[in-house]
């Protein structure tokens, strides 16, 4: 039994990861600010002599004593994260540097949830961990971007200067239930879109491409990749290697919930990528790990609590 820290644990994500390591028999801190999580995410929990809930912004130092942690704090939809970019960036950099001194001085395992966002409007196709990256250092974006990058720069001179025991993972488009029906991300704004029979807003010409993970799928990598030696650092690639094109999201979406919703284009935004798609063979050979659901078995389960979530 360890005694873990998830930071954002109340989000969609960090949710997630909370019932998985209080299911496994850990004892489970979960911090967060509620900027973007909510309550509703781990009320199921609380009840649980093992779970705490902390509200607590990670920009400010905070001492406790525990085994792991896993980063999981900062928003991380655009519509969140641009929301107040000064506080995005913050909460990468500023957190990274308070969660690590928390590591150094406990001698935990500490995990970043990086992005693949990191990759930018990538010009290698899929994208590797190797690569570096083609990202805007001043666009509305960059917040994001390049907050998660110093976090990665920071966990690894934290590593190589005070042996802390770092892991650093790049999670690529995830989905599933707990998302927020208004944080502006695809899945959740096309489902939402085709279950009110209003018109689904796709930007630009929906030829872009992205790969979609299961939540579910995401969470085994994530306890995988924490279980493995303290000699591996990643960065590592999770996601799904399934590519599809937005349009052809859409459409899906629309098959499943049987929707009377028109597609409607419009201006694609700045610096959003045209396409996205994880190489995942690093985690394949090093947890044996890859996204196994399918798109229409994840989507259909999301639907289903997107639908109960609009009807309650």
């Amino acid at each position: 039994m360890k005694r873990i820290l998830i930071t954002g644990g109340a989000g969609f994500i960090g949710s997630h990861l909370c019932e998985r390591l209080l299911n496994a028999g850990h004892d489970i801190i979960c911090l967060d600010n509620f900027f973007t999580g909510t309550k509703e995410n781990i009320l199921h929990l609380m009840d649980d002599n093992r779970f705490e809930l902390l509200r607590h912004d990670i920009t400010r130092e905070i001492f406790l004593e525990v085994d792991e942690i896993y980063n999981l704090a900062c928003p991380a939809s655009p519509v969140h994260y641009q929301y107040n970019p000064i506080k995005t960036i913050k909460t990468s950099v500023m957190g990274a540097i308070n969660l690590l001194g928390m590591a150094k001085r406990t001698k935990a395992k500490i995990m970043q949830a990086s992005t693949s966002e990191v990759y930018g409007d990538p010009t290698v196709h899929p994208q590797k961990e190797d690569y570096w990256g083609n990202v805007n250092p001043v666009g509305k974006r960059s917040c994001y971007d390049e907050g998660k990058r110093c976090a990665e720069t920071l966990f690894m001179d934290y590593h190589n200067q005070n042996s802390v025991r770092i892991k650093i993972v790049r999670i690529f488009n995830t989905y599933g239930p707990r998302m927020q029906p208004d944080d502006g991300r695809v899945v959740s704004n096309f489902i939402v879109q085709a279950l009110q029979n209003r018109d689904i807003t796709i930007y630009g010409d929906g030829m872009q491409t992205r790969s979609f993970q299961y939540i579910d799928d995401l969470i085994e990598g994530l306890v995988r990749f924490m279980d493995t030696d303290d000699s591996v650092t990643g960065p590592i690639n999770m996601g799904n290697e399934m590519e599809f094109t937005i349009k052809a999201l859409a459409e899906l979406i629309l098959d499943i919930t049987h929707s009377k919703s028109k597609i409607k284009h419009l201006a694609l935004p700045e610096d959003d990528p045209l396409q996205r798609k994880p190489d995942t063979s690093y985690a394949k050979s090093l947890i044996n790990w890859r996204a196994n659901t399918e798109l229409r078995e994840g989507l259909t389960k999301t639907i289903a609590y997107f639908d109960r979530l609009l009807n309650s």
